[in-house]
């Protein structure tokens, strides 16, 4: 009797966070996480981590270097959900407490291979000069509660932010058994056909 074919796929990513741009700030840390559908499921790995904290380069760029590593693998029988990274950056202020400088959040990339990432970070704003006067006067500024809103959308709307830095990624993405569960996530076709398209449910 022949062998059932493969139920699941597996991806595999491995990489690290690199760096960042935060020309205001000094001192700073990372915190990421993995945010991913229902039908997906870590099997080895971490889904999130904190970084040591960095000062700025010497050199002309002045960037904030963590090479912080990420490892984890993912399993997963539909692609819908595809996992996305939340990137929370955090660092002192003038009254020593440790404050949000930056959230951000990107899809792991689609396609096997290495890839490199720049993540736009943003910071949530008060919404008026009492309460900016306030949290500054009482060091606590607005944040999320829980950063995985960054990735869901449902009510970013509503909220104020302001762009604030940017940070690096690089992924080593592999992925198992897609092509056999009818996914193809190869380069495109060299006679003319469109390349692959990203999942049904995210954003091309």
């Amino acid at each position: 009797m022949a062998a059932a074919g493969p139920s699941v796929f597996l991806l595999m990513v491995n990489g690290q966070v690199e760096s960042a741009q935060f020309p205001e700030y000094d001192d700073l840390y990372c915190k990421y996480c993995f945010v991913y559908g229902q039908d997906w499921a870590p099997t080895a790995g971490l889904e999130e981590g904190i970084s040591q904290i960095t000062s700025k380069s010497q050199d002309v760029r002045r960037a904030l270097v963590w090479n912080f590593p990420i490892d984890v693998t993912f399993k997963s029988t539909n692609p819908y959900g595809w996992p996305q990274i939340v990137l929370s950056v955090y660092g002192p202020d003038v009254f020593g407490n440790d404050v949000v400088r930056g959230y951000g959040a990107v899809h792991v990339p689609f396609s096997p291979g290495r890839h490199k990432r720049t993540v736009p970070m943003f910071v949530p704003e008060s919404t008026s000069k009492l309460q900016k006067f306030t949290s500054w006067f009482m060091g606590r500024r607005p944040e999320y509660t829980d950063p995985k809103v960054v990735a869901q959308g449902e009510g970013r709307e509503v909220t104020r932010v302001r762009s604030q830095g940017f940070v690096t990624l690089l992924f080593n993405v592999v992925t198992k058994d897609m092509r056999k569960l009818g996914y193809d996530t190869g380069p495109p076709d060299t006679q003319g056909a469109s390349g692959p398209s990203p999942p049904q449910g995210l954003p091309p």
